[in-house]
């Protein structure tokens, strides 16, 4: 055995807690250096001013009991409750770390301990451990992240999925390594993802046939149709509209709540943003210089003489094309598919979501939510924000 293993095995653990005050950890940190002790591990956390302050030393040179009457000498000046004990050695920090994160549904509302204890349990039944918690958000919605180690990845997801189902909450489980923090772009559907409206029904609305166009975009974002033979069929529809109609359509674009602060947060975070869209090119590259995207690509409506034809130019942005140009935009930003987000909502968008190294179902189809990564089912396009680890601290700057 290693003279490393032999300290470790020895180590002591020193427990600070109470109201923090500048200046508690360096003088502490200061106090040990006193003593000629090494630092084997350390964690502090701070909750609503009360301190919480962890640390593992070897075994002093000059013995427990006079370390001991240190410590309790500082923290009768400090007011502050200070244990020294004994501590096990270290486990395997090689077993399999993840992060969990959890959104409530409530907006605005705290998760309850029923709801948060439904997760810790689900984490020990998978037969992990809870190593830290912290609180990404409390607004627009309530989320916690839970690191974990040593669950195998499908289990922890397969009783964590149970738990969410339960108690209403949305659950994601990832590896907490450097895939996570190392992914750089972030691919989004548009209608009813990054815009609150489908664009093909505002169309519609202008050429009187509305209803007919809504009853076969419901039964292909269903999967009940093929995505391309219903476009083809709901654009013929439109067929004399005039041009004119775009711009009135398009200035009924609605944004998502929190697409805007969405965006603006992941490109100050140094991430690519694109779009992929089953609509129309009109509307994307509205989106495009509105929200300052980085890549855009829908069908193209074909129009002669100041009115739409009814046909369509070009490839159509179909569920294989989304997955390609995923790819593509990828391929061409040095970016691994590992280190990618897709974000969407519907059946046309299930290649997409499965190709990325995190495919988000934001308010899906009940389809599209059984095989998502993770799922989002508050009505806040930024919430997805807390999925990639980022605190709503982070958030504010972008604002």
């Amino acid at each position: 055995m290693s003279a490393d293993r032999d300290r470790s095995s020895d180590a002591l653990l020193i427990r600070v807690s109470g109201q923090d005050r500048r200046g508690i950890t360096a003088d502490l940190m200061t106090l040990l250096e006193l003593t000629a002790v090494s630092v084997q591990d350390l964690e502090q956390v701070l909750v609503r001013g009360h301190l919480t302050l962890a640390i593992a030393i070897d075994q002093p040179p000059g013995g427990v009991e006079e370390l001991r009457a240190m410590l309790e000498h500082f923290g009768s000046q400090r007011h502050l409750a200070v244990s020294l004990e004994a501590v096990p050695p270290p486990g395997d920090d090689m077993e399999r770390l993840d992060a969990v994160t959890v959104l409530g549904h409530g907006l605005e509302r705290e998760l309850s301990p029923g709801e948060l204890g439904a997760v810790a349990g689900s984490i020990v039944a998978a037969g992990a451990n809870i190593e830290r918690i912290v609180r990404l958000a409390r607004y627009p919605v309530f989320a916690y992240e839970f690191l974990v180690r040593g669950a195998e990845g499908p289990e922890l997801r397969r009783i964590l999925a149970q738990a969410s189902a339960a108690h209403r909450l949305d659950i994601a489980v990832q590896p907490a390594g450097l895939e996570r923090r190392a992914k750089r772009l972030v691919v989004l559907d548009v209608d009813s993802t990054l815009i609150q409206d489908e664009v093909i029904e505002l169309l519609a609305e202008e050429a009187g046939c509305h209803r007919q166009v809504r009853e076969v975009t419901e039964a292909a974002m269903a999967g009940e149709l093929d995505f391309a033979e219903a476009l083809r069929a709901r654009v013929a529809l439109l067929a004399g509209l005039d041009v004119d109609a775009l711009d009135r359509a398009r200035s009924r674009m609605r944004l998502t709540p929190g697409a805007r602060t969405f965006v603006r947060t992941l490109k100050r975070l140094g991430y690519t943003v694109g779009v992929v869209s089953g609509g129309f090119t009109h509307f994307t590259e509205q989106l495009r210089t509105e929200l300052d995207l980085d890549h855009a690509v829908a069908n193209t409506l074909v129009v002669r003489d100041g009115h739409l034809t009814g046909e369509l130019e070009g490839p159509i942005v179909d569920r294989a094309r989304k997955a390609e140009l995923l790819a593509e935009f990828a391929a061409a930003e040095g970016i691994p598919l590992s280190q990618t987000v897709a974000v969407g909502d519907g059946a046309n968008d299930l290649d997409m979501l499965a190709a990325a190294g995190l495919g988000v179902a934001f308010n899906a189809k009940p389809l599209v939510q059984q095989v998502a990564d993770t799922t989002v089912n508050v009505p806040y396009l930024d919430a997805v924000l807390f999925l990639l680890g980022v605190r709503r601290g982070e958030v504010e700057p972008a604002e």
